[in-house]
């Protein structure tokens, strides 16, 4: 218990728990004293900590299951907040929010209804990439008085809109494919190589 204790109190997921925190402060800075600076400081620093922890828990083998739990889920919470303070005030469009909403929505009841059946379906390239055009998006949302002529912001929202619908296409077909491998083994076929 002690040894387990130790493993899940390390440094990745201490940034982790970190990133949890800052979530509202953020809010009390951005929505409470309509400090943009600030507020956009510590959404950088967030995101400073999702990079970090990722390269830590990697590079010294530090990666437990509540790390695979909870990283995502700070991610998320975060990206979503800071989203939905700027349709707030509207700086965002309501789409772009409904949008993720509901690809997040989908991902974790898909998410439950795998782990039911004992399928893990790792993280995908598409998906980081769309996670990380999204967070360039955000902060790009901050300096959106400087896009006069051309609305790069909204822009960026939306390409990484359509690569979230994008990587939530190749989530599905990643799924069914594990589902699919699952009954050919539960067969006893040896078909589960190819359809991998």
């Amino acid at each position: 218990m002690q040894k387990e204790k130790q493993k899940i109190c390390n440094v990745p997921n201490a940034l982790t728990l970190l990133r949890l925190l800052l979530i509202p402060v953020y809010w009390v800075l951005m929505m409470g004293w309509n400090d943009e600076k600030a507020a956009l400081i510590v959404f950088v620093v967030a995101s400073l900590t999702d990079l970090l922890d990722g390269y830590i828990a990697r590079k010294y083998d530090l990666i437990t299951d509540v790390g695979k739990l909870f990283d995502p889920l700070a991610d998320k919470l975060m990206v979503l907040s800071v989203l939905l303070t700027l349709v707030i005030k509207g700086i965002a469009p309501l789409e772009v929010m409904v949008i993720l909403l509901i690809k997040e929505l989908i991902m974790m009841i898909g998410g439950y209804l795998m782990l039911r059946r004992q399928v893990v379906v790792y993280s995908m390239f598409i998906g980081k990439t769309a996670q990380f055009v999204i967070v360039l998006a955000l902060l790009a949302c901050f300096f959106h008085k400087n896009f006069t002529v051309f609305p790069l912001h909204l822009v960026m929202l939306w390409t990484g809109v359509a690569l979230t619908i994008t990587a939530l296409i190749y989530y599905t077909q990643a799924c069914l494919a594990a589902l699919k491998a699952g009954k050919l083994e539960t067969s006893g076929t040896k078909e589960i190589r190819d359809a991998e």
